[in-house]
């Protein structure tokens, strides 16, 4: 059975970009395909994924209400994956020594390893990309890469 929101792309009338849309679509699918091993590989470091969003949005000190804009949330829902990463030692509060109204978030050296390893093991393609010739991957990312990074 297909996720929902592939249904509703499915029946979603065709705009001015056909070919776009069934691009978008693919990338969708192969999303929701994914989706499973991604939270394995996660569940493996007993994370979430909010909890890595956050690791990842974490390469220096930062303010809770930066990562909060990072991760498209409020600052509370920041407070509460900061607590539970808290506990495991994986971040540390620290007062801005600028602004003490302002609580940073840092990394510990065990928040590192962990984000570390989760990033190794998400960084192997997935099996179904075997499928594709050396020519073909590299043409997958260039184009990913034009609509990553061309704006």
């Amino acid at each position: 059975m297909e996720p929902p929101y592939i249904a509703i792309l499915r029946s979603m009338a065709m705009d001015a970009h056909p070919q776009a849309r069934a691009a978008w679509q693919a990338v969708m699918e192969l999303l929701a395909r994914e989706r499973p091993r991604i939270l394995a590989i996660q569940a493996e470091h007993d994370l979430r994924p909010p909890q890595v969003f956050a690791l990842n949005a974490l390469d220096e000190p930062a303010p809770m209400g930066r990562i909060a804009e990072a991760l498209a949330c409020d600052r509370s829902t920041v407070t509460w994956i900061t607590d539970r990463l808290e506990v495991r030692g994986l971040v540390r509060r620290l007062p801005d020594p600028h602004d003490r109204r302002v609580t940073l978030l840092e990394l510990t050296a065990e928040g590192r390893r962990v984000r570390s390893a989760v990033e190794r093991k998400l960084a192997v393609p997935p099996p179904v990309f075997e499928r594709l010739s050396d020519e073909e991957a590299e043409q997958l990312r260039a184009l990913l890469g034009k609509l990553l990074h061309d704006r």
